[in-house]
């Protein structure tokens, strides 16, 4: 990967013995109205009040909003609630939570890294790969806010492979040798956020040598990336092009890198609810698949059920739920060939092609489910499925009884294999192909762009 640098590190101003649990918090674009309001309740110095100014997230809100939260970050500086260290530091970072009534600890490095174009590092040393798609909305909404505070408040989740161990067993020295310097717990999910500083300059040598020649793959904060990009960008076109000076802050990105072979390192699915169909039945959906799917039902009613009999059911297995089914409510979709994209999508990697989420939406929705039960739009051109991406079971026949959609389709989880070939390849994922668990705190280390 591209070098790493202790951060000039501000971090809000609590005990070590205390839990920041009032000022942390989840990821700024999995909060909403609610949930930024119970964050507040608590203390209303929590950094989704700088971080989340306007809603709904991942829009572009008016600018008096970025302005006003550009002053109150620098109004908590001012008073002390957030203090700069006073040493540049890396920080030993480790999340302990539950799963499945299962126990996991995942560890990592909150650290900068100088900004680089995606793709193979130009220097020889590791790249930086996306496997996601990034959109305008969410870019300019960031890099409004990262004008108006000059800081990177939250860091980029960056995954590395480590078959050797090498990071494990440095955090492991750190993480066992002494208390942690600071600890937060996150309200909405109860997961434990805990950080050593590590100030000493051997101990971030060897941590600097022993990451160089990764690559470094982004499992969350594509947006924040080109964020920080552009930011880079926009100061370089303001010095009249002239490359800043080698110390400048904004040549810097605050990561969190974890090993890909971390025990704790696990990624959930995102499943899938479709809408905007007429005349669909399971009948309708086993004809118009003919010679592409076989489609099986599935006996009871147990989502979860379902979804465990996924991975020895088939290739390429996937579980549908329709309660309105006469037939019946669960059944299990499979193809017919083991590359069914091959024909359509042969210029794409074999590892893109053999991901579940990329069949389900250029073979099942593209293919069968549009021109099947769409109607076309006014001009001649197919009509649309209508998404939406639920994570739990739970939320699949809430969201099909709620909004009158009419198929649930539950996927297995996206390896993370496929995503470090997917990246390698150059290509992107199709949008919601993987939800890492669980997500990394905001508010523990603020980098600081001035």
């Amino acid at each position: 990967m591209a070098q790493l640098h202790p951060i000039p590190a501000i971090t809000y101003d609590f005990p070590p013995e205390v839990d920041m649990l009032a000022v942390i918090a989840p990821p700024y674009d999995v909060l909403d109205e609610k949930s930024k309001a119970d964050l507040l309740s608590r203390n209303d110095c929590n950094i989704v009040a700088v971080d989340l100014p306007h809603l709904p997230a991942k829009t572009v809100g008016p600018d008096a909003t970025y302005e006003a939260a550009g002053v109150l970050y620098r109004q908590w500086l001012g008073e002390g609630t957030l203090k700069r260290r006073e040493k540049p530091a890396l920080f030993a970072y480790r999340q302990s939570y539950t799963h499945n009534h299962h126990t996991f600890k995942r560890s990592g490095l909150f650290c900068n890294v100088t900004i680089q174009p995606f793709g193979p590092s130009p220097d020889g040393n590791g790249g930086i790969h996306p496997h996601e798609q990034t959109f305008s909305g969410p870019k300019e909404d960031r890099l409004k806010l990262m004008r108006a505070t000059k800081a990177q408040l939250s860091p980029i989740f960056g995954l590395h492979s480590d078959p050797d161990g090498t990071l494990e067993s440095l955090l492991g020295e750190i993480t066992s040798s002494r208390s942690s310097s600071f600890y937060g717990t996150t309200s909405n999910d109860g997961v434990l956020h805990e950080m050593w500083a590590i100030e000493d300059a051997k101990e971030i040598a060897r941590f600097q040598s022993a990451l160089s020649k990764s690559d470094v793959f982004i499992a969350d904060g594509h947006h924040r990336y080109n964020t920080a990009l552009n930011y880079k960008a926009e100061l370089i076109a303001a010095n009249g092009g002239k490359p800043l000076a080698k110390e400048h802050p904004a040549n810097f990105c605050l990561f969190v890198l974890v090993a890909m072979q971390d025990p704790g390192m696990i990624v959930l699915p995102t499943h899938r609810v479709l809408g905007g169909m007429t005349d669909f039945s399971l009948a309708a959906l086993v004809k118009a698949s003919q010679g592409k799917l076989k489609i099986e039902p599935f006996h009871g009613t147990d989502l979860h059920a379902l979804e465990a009999a996924l991975p020895k059911a088939g290739t390429h297995a996937m579980g549908l739920f329709n309660a309105a089914f006469p037939e019946a409510p669960l059944a299990i979709l499979t193809t017919v060939d083991s590359d069914p994209l091959k024909a359509t999508h042969g210029n794409q990697s074999e590892a893109w092609r053999q991901l579940d989420v990329a069949i389900l939406q250029h073979l099942l929705v593209e293919k069968i489910l549009e021109p099947t039960f769409c109607a076309k739009a006014s001009d001649g051109s197919a009509g649309k499925v209508l998404w939406k991406f639920p994570h739990s079971l739970s939320e699949v026949p809430a969201i099909i009884a709620k909004d009158h959609y009419q198929l649930g389709v539950i996927v297995q989880a996206t390896p993370l294999d496929s995503v470090r070939l997917v990246s390698e390849a150059g290509e992107l994922m199709p949008q919601k192909s993987t939800f890492f668990y669980p997500k990394l705190a905001t508010g523990l280390v603020i980098n600081p762009l001035e």
